[in-house]
């Protein structure tokens, strides 16, 4: 079925276009009320409407109703409120056939798209020969909710992982590693993340300070690219322990990604310069060839460069990312792009969108293209979040301490619980309230992390929904009835207000995944959730389940609610459990 607000706006549209025959091209806009007793939507486009119009809103209003058609069974009434606002009150009987299709439908009632979209979702993209730390968490947690969203309306999402495994820093590290280990180079000893990411940190201070080092790394980053079999044997290594490292922490968050790193585009670098060169968009600036776009400056007003080739002939970031645009769009054929990194990234990635117009390798019109930038995860002090050490916190240690925190509080809950079972809780849990917490936040905001805080079970948590959830499991085993058994023979009728609150917002969760589609707000589907267990929460405490002559009815409510919970919480990357 469509949304509740897209039938709406059809429906108040074709009453506006009655009602003002003359009117082109209506704005209508319709959100959900504020609070249900002054209406379940309201229509709000009177106001707007003013100086097309040259009335009064609350006339407009007025010609509007005048002109809705209610002879159906959606729309029960619609009031004029205030200055030209029209609350708008749908039916029970109408929200109760819909809930039922909750049940009955193969997708909770959500239509698949008439035309699927390629989606091309880049996010995580750790560097290799580096940990992963808390500044990837969002990244990836923000990426994957995006691809799993996309990919549950319908869409084909591809993943892309854009890990930076090329460049310098691949030849100073073999340079160095020539020189401390090369028993590790040549296959007779193997190595560990760990020990690559301590070498690195050397090679890199040797590479500032030691002229003649940084010549010997420099000779090595053009023999990795002139394919020299040392070399890029070397550098197969190097990457393939950094996967390994990756993969684990991956696997623990349940994510997919196909690796697509800047390798990958190197052999199209090339060409891509060459090309921009061709259609007159480079400059020469100190020896380097760069594109120069209107609208980016810096301070002092100087315009600021898209540098696609060095001084020295080399390429960098901004001739990877060049050459990554044109082949998502021309060679893979995304519809959409979707960069997801931080939000000091965002001129780049602006930049690299209009350097790609200018180039012709995106039409705007055919193609939209999204950055997605993400503000700091803090400590208590209110700071990039460190080790006491001062060190960057490594990822895998984070979720590994998530985990054993929540056995912990499963412990002090239910000591009765096998090893076995609390182990498989807690993993779920110790992820989940990571994750949850993370996109719960505004995008946009920074957040402090706190374990304490992510792990309660009241609050906006992963822990309060993941019990919401688990309730419902227990009133089903309670009543001991073959839920699957009662549908298509019991229908669900909404009759108590909280019945029909319950009804109502589990209908507005394709509006939720819809939005989160435009914006990019993975928030608004944690919001969304955390109003759903509530309103669960009020249904149970007002209309009692087991043993009312409703009993069967508020069953299928109940099994309706967890299956909304269960799919907007596995988007979210969010596991359930059957007990707690």
């Amino acid at each position: 079925m469509k949304s509740l607000i897209s039938q709406l706006e059809f429906k108040f549209s074709q009453a506006t276009e009655r009602a003002f025959p003359d009117l082109t091209h209506p704005e209508i806009e319709i959100t959900p009320g504020t609070q249900d007793k002054f209406g379940h939507y309201q229509f709000n486009s009177a106001m707007k409407l003013t100086k097309r119009l040259n009335l009064p809103p609350r006339k407009i209003a007025e010609e509007i109703i005048a002109k809705l058609d209610l002879s159906d069974e959606f729309i029960a009434s619609a009031e004029i409120a205030g200055p030209g606002f029209i609350n708008i009150f749908l039916k029970p009987t109408f929200l109760s056939t819909e809930t039922n299709t909750i049940l009955t439908h193969s997708h909770l009632g959500i239509d698949l798209p008439k035309e699927q979209l390629k989606i091309i979702i880049d996010f995580s993209s750790p560097n290799v020969a580096k940990e992963m730390h808390v500044g990837h968490l969002r990244s990836t947690i923000i990426g994957d909710c995006l691809a799993r969203v996309f990919e549950f309306l319908g869409h084909k999402v591809v993943r892309h992982n854009h890990i930076g495994d090329w460049g310098t820093a691949f030849g100073m590290l073999i340079a160095y590693m020539k020189e401390v280990c090369p028993e590790v180079l040549n296959g007779e000893q193997t190595t560990d993340l760990t020990h690559l990411v301590q070498w690195y940190r050397s090679s890199k201070k040797r590479f500032d300070d030691d002229s003649e080092f940084k010549k010997r790394a420099q000779l090595e980053v053009v023999a990795l690219q002139q394919g020299e079999p040392n070399a890029r044997n070397a550098w197969l290594m190097i990457c393939e322990i950094s996967r390994k490292a990756y993969q684990e922490i991956y696997d623990l968050l349940d994510v997919h990604l196909i690796e697509r790193g800047e390798s990958f585009y190197n052999p199209f670098l090339r060409e891509i310069v060459e090309d921009l060169d061709r259609k007159g968009l480079l400059e020469m600036s100190d020896g380097a060839k760069c594109i120069f776009l209107e609208g980016f400056q810096n301070r002092e007003g100087t315009l600021l460069p898209l540098m696609v080739q060095k001084s020295d002939g080399g390429y960098n970031y901004d001739t990877t990312d060049m050459a990554a645009i044109y082949h998502r769009i021309k060679i893979e054929g995304g519809n959409r792009l979707i960069y997801v990194t931080d939000a000091g990234q965002s001129t780049h990635f602006q930049m690299v969108f209009k350097a790609a117009e200018k180039a012709g390798y995106l039409n705007p019109e055919k193609v939209r293209v999204d950055h997605v930038p993400f503000g700091l995860v803090l400590g208590p002090d209110g700071k990039k979040f460190k080790t006491r050490s001062g060190e960057t916190e490594r990822l895998i240690d984070l979720l590994q301490a998530a985990i054993d925190r929540a056995v912990q509080i499963l412990k002090e809950k239910n000591d009765e619980m096998s090893d076995e079972e609390r182990a498989q809780i807690a993993h779920a849990l110790g992820i989940s309230a990571i994750k949850y917490s993370d996109l719960s936040n505004h995008r946009m905001s920074d957040y402090t992390f706190s374990y304490d805080r992510m792990l309660r079970f009241e609050g906006n948590t992963a822990a309060f929904l993941m019990y919401a959830y688990v309730r419902i499991a227990g009133i089903k085993r309670k009543i001991n009835q073959d839920v699957v058994n009662l549908i298509g023979k019991t229908t669900i009728v909404l009759k108590h207000p909280s019945e029909v609150d319950l009804g109502l917002h589990l209908l507005r969760f394709q509006e939720a995944l819809e939005r989160v589609t435009d914006d990019l707000l993975p928030n608004r589907l944690t919001d969304y959730l955390f109003t759903l267990a509530e309103k669960f929460n009020a249904f149970f405490r007002d209309c009692r389940v087991e043993g009312s002559t409703e009993q069967n009815e508020r069953l299928l409510l109940c099994e309706a609610t967890a299956r909304i919970l269960k799919q907007g919480l596995n988007l979210l990357g969010v596991q359930t459990v059957e007990r707690m």
